[in-house]
């Protein structure tokens, strides 16, 4: 629905590094590169970016969602998102999963959790907990193919793992801590972020 791209900006709620690129707005197009979409820009490199997040995807629906909970119009992009996508369950995407859109093809690699720049760039107070509860939390990508994507665009599931472990299995092991969850995680851990494989091979 929309291809979005961000530039740092200083900003006082956005901790210790004082700015951040998280306010995302909409393009006519972008390429996908192998870390990410040309013109986006990255603050925290510590925990945004890089070949596992190099793409982040919210559903248009989950906006309307937030919309409805907070009392106010969201955006395209104002999840932080690169990609606004609609009619995609971002919850029920497998990790590993492999997806064409427009001219590039993504893999699914983990959820997105929540953090204070987040709830700041919102100015929600308790934003974090109850993006937690609520799990609608969107997807990372890596890119497996390069190319050219604008709104518009159709999503095509090219191939889905066999092993079934979902967006939502993962946030609830790395987001809610719930370990009981990494024997199931186990499954799926040639799928997974190398940090999350450390993890649930230490919990499982």
């Amino acid at each position: 629905m929309s291809v979005n791209v961000g530039a740092i900006q200083p900003a006082e709620w956005a901790g210790r590094k004082g700015k951040t690129a998280i306010d995302k707005r909409p393009v006519a197009e972008a390429k996908i590169g192998k870390l990410g979409l040309s013109g986006d820009e990255i603050s925290d490199l510590e925990h945004h970016g890089g070949e596992f997040q190099a793409v982040y995807a919210y559903a248009v629906e989950d906006l309307a969602f937030w919309s409805a909970e907070l009392g106010r119009t969201l955006e395209p992009g104002n999840a932080g998102e690169n990609l606004s996508v609609s009619g995609v369950d971002t919850q029920a995407l497998v990790i590993g999963q492999r997806l064409r859109v427009g001219g590039a093809v993504l893999r699914v690699t983990a959820p997105r959790v929540p953090c204070q720049v987040f709830a700041g760039f919102w100015d929600v107070r308790g934003l974090v907990k109850k993006f937690t509860v609520i799990g609608r939390t969107g997807a990372y990508f890596a890119v497996e193919e390069e190319g050219e994507v604008r709104a518009g665009d159709p999503i095509e599931t090219l191939s889905t793992p066999a092993h079934g472990v979902t967006i939502a299995d993962v946030f609830d092991f790395v987001g809610r801590n719930s370990r009981e969850r990494a024997p199931l995680l186990l499954t799926a851990i040639a799928d997974l972020p190398p940090k999350v494989q450390g993890w649930v091979r230490e919990h499982a």
